[in-house]
């Protein structure tokens, strides 16, 4: 993985679909601890800057750094200059003479590309509004850990057209996956986004987007499925409820996916509004695999871009 040594991951689209296969490889390999890197000489230092809530996302990454022998910064923003108006490309070029690499859970990917324009250390987006592509990483390593494979697949994301359909469209086009995306009217993925997965996938996989979600499940392998309301939309929950509620995952709608059909969800989940608790806690349930692999995948990522392997 040297070739992803000192690069950015701003969404998915930064890695070739080569690369992608083989962070995959290196993230199981790392959770069944066939290969263990640690640090030589001064330890790592990964910075966390997070604008949003966090959970899953700021402790996979703490934990993964210290296992392979560095350590971690969390800088809350109302901790930093930056909640007071410093400029972010003043805070950047800071940041890259203290840290090693630096993961930025923000709103505006924007932000994130000032960002990356002014560190020479990498910069991987913890999320923003545009795209999740961490989860997407653990989400596709519990895919191929159920199924043993990833290209001739189908997987059917149900809800938002939010950041995280925008990042299973790509990695779902990078892996060969055929990917449709179930949301309701003013609610689909950014055309751009779509375009861009079809221009990855070039016709080797299909990428579709409806509003028609049991054609969209109809013998599906991967249901997926995301809050109504992300950070920052609290005040529109009332309002989607209603919009949404024909998108819940469901046992009626799983009887429609192939019997064989895996559910994931990114989590925190609303139970009782995307997804019944029924579903959640089901045979059929992968949500806490695909939890745990959140560790493993990003352990993959830092190792990677800090040339660990």
């Amino acid at each position: 993985m040297g070739e992803l040594k000192g690069r950015d991951l701003l969404t998915l689209a930064d890695l070739s679909p080569a690369e992608l296969t083989e962070l995959l490889d290196l993230a199981t390999k790392l959770k069944s601890s066939e290969v263990a890197p640690m640090a030589q000489g001064r330890p790592p230092v990964l910075g966390l800057l997070f604008y949003k809530a966090s959970t899953r996302t700021r402790l996979s990454f703490s934990v993964a750094i210290q296992h392979v022998g560095g350590s971690v910064i969390d800088m809350p923003l109302n901790a930093t200059q930056v909640s007071r108006g410093e400029p972010i490309e003043d805070t950047a070029r800071v940041l890259d003479r203290y840290l090693d690499v630096l993961a930025i859970r923000t709103f505006d990917q924007t932000d994130l590309q000032t960002f990356a324009d002014n560190c020479e250390m990498p910069i991987i987006n913890a999320l923003t509004d545009l795209a999740h592509p961490c989860q997407v990483l653990a989400d596709l390593q519990t895919v191929k850990e159920n199924f043993g494979q990833l290209a001739g697949l189908t997987l059917t994301y149900v809800g938002d057209g939010n950041n995280m359909a925008h990042s299973l469209l790509l990695g779902c086009a990078m892996s060969g996956i055929h990917v449709r995306i179930a949301a309701p009217d003013g609610y689909q993925p950014l055309p751009e986004v779509v375009q861009q997965a079809k221009a990855i996938a070039n016709g080797q996989s299909d990428v579709i987007c409806t509003t028609d979600i049991n054609a969209a499940i109809e013998g599906s392998n991967i249901l997926y499925t995301d809050v109504w309301a992300s950070m920052g939309q609290e005040d529109d929950a009332a309002t989607r409820m209603p919009i949404f509620q024909p998108y819940q995952i469901n046992r009626e709608l799983m009887a429609i996916a192939d019997k064989e059909a895996i559910v994931l969800h990114c989590l925190p989940a609303h139970r009782g509004e995307e997804i019944t608790a029924e579903v959640m806690e089901g045979p059929q349930s992968r949500i806490w695999d695909e939890a745990e692999n959140r560790l493993h995948a990003q352990k993959a990522l830092l190792v990677s871009v800090l040339g660990l392997v």
